[in-house]
């Protein structure tokens, strides 16, 4: 099969289309004919040598977490799925997974149905982002329904998401973004939003309960005064998670960091509501798996509204 590797950490040269063995799967795997899988942030970091990086063993690597496709063959002690059922996930973060390639094994827990309405393009883009979200708002930062909710980078891959899912719960939703992206962030349910360039949040909202900070660094700790006393923020770059927390402890709030995981039965729910027409995934680019340079170059420039693809 073909896939995506890298045999060293570095920049983008490094990453090779090349033929590899197809996997076979093992006990609890389905193998899946991949259609599409999802760029984010930890995927070039991790080539680069951060992000993940620890967690991969040695190279040569083939990267990507996120994927959509279809069933090829079903292993051991595998229930529930069978031979051209239409899947989507995130798998085995953050050790190496492998979805930058035609084929995957991945454990059948960590993966979900998806239905004719949630074609693999759209799928391949709501997995890590979606999960994201939903741990944030829900798990980690246990969002109610009246509650104030500001989220730091609203127009990204996880913010947008974010903000349908905080409206959906019934929250009152704030955002930061580009202003070209207000009437875009509006539409998916935002009530009020401010113009990075132009709004110093803390002059003009209080009173906060929860923040998703989706930027990290001087932006989230220059908006933490924004939250309530016992508010929370929620902060997702690891890079700068440490002065994030720092800073909240130095003035009294409470700032927690998050590690996605897969988790099926929340995929599942995401699912539901994309079929509902209570979710939908913005996309920003899909380009052949053979441009994955340009993906991550678009990644990295941190200006890209919803989620960007791969398709094979």
């Amino acid at each position: 099969m073909r896939a995506i590797q890298i045999h060293e950490f570095g920049d983008t040269s490094n990453l090779k289309l090349e033929e590899v063995d197809t996997p076979v799967p093992q006990r609890g795997e389905v193998l899946i004919r991949t259609e599409a899988c999802g760029i984010n942030p930890i995927d070039w970091k991790t080539c680069a040598g951060g992000g993940a990086a620890p967690f991969i063993g040695e190279l040569p690597f083939i990267p990507g977490w996120e994927f959509a496709g279809t069933v090829e063959e079903v292993g051991e002690g595998v229930s529930g799925y069978g031979r051209g059922d239409k899947v989507f996930g995130m798998i085995r973060f953050p050790e190496r997974a492998g979805c930058y390639a035609e084929y995957i094994a991945a454990p059948a827990a960590e993966i979900a149905k998806r239905g004719d309405d949630l074609d693999s393009v759209t799928a391949a883009g709501i997995a890590t982002a979606g999960l994201t979200a939903w741990q944030a708002l829900f798990d980690k930062g246990s969002l109610q329904a009246g509650q104030r909710v500001l989220i730091l980078g609203a127009a990204g891959g996880v913010g947008h998401l974010a903000v349908q899912l905080a409206n959906w719960a019934g929250a009152e939703v704030y955002g930061t973004a580009s202003g070209r992206n207000h009437s875009f962030l509006r539409s998916l349910g935002a009530h009020k939003l401010y113009d990075y360039h132009l709004d110093d949040v803390t002059q003009v909202l209080s009173d906060v309960d929860l923040i998703i900070d989706a930027v990290g660094g001087d932006t989230a700790i220059n908006a933490l005064p924004c939250l309530k006393p016992g508010g929370v923020m929620v902060t997702l770059p690891s890079v700068t998670k440490d002065q994030v927390i720092a800073a909240g402890d130095e003035i009294g709030h409470a700032v927690l960091p998050i590690r996605c995981e897969a988790n099926a039965d929340q995929l599942a729910e995401l699912a539901t509501l994309h079929r509902e027409g209570k979710l939908r995934v913005a996309l920003a680019e899909a380009l052949p798996l053979e441009q994955v340079a340009e993906a991550f170059r678009l990644s990295q420039e941190g200006h890209v509204r919803g989620k960007l693809v791969l398709t094979l």
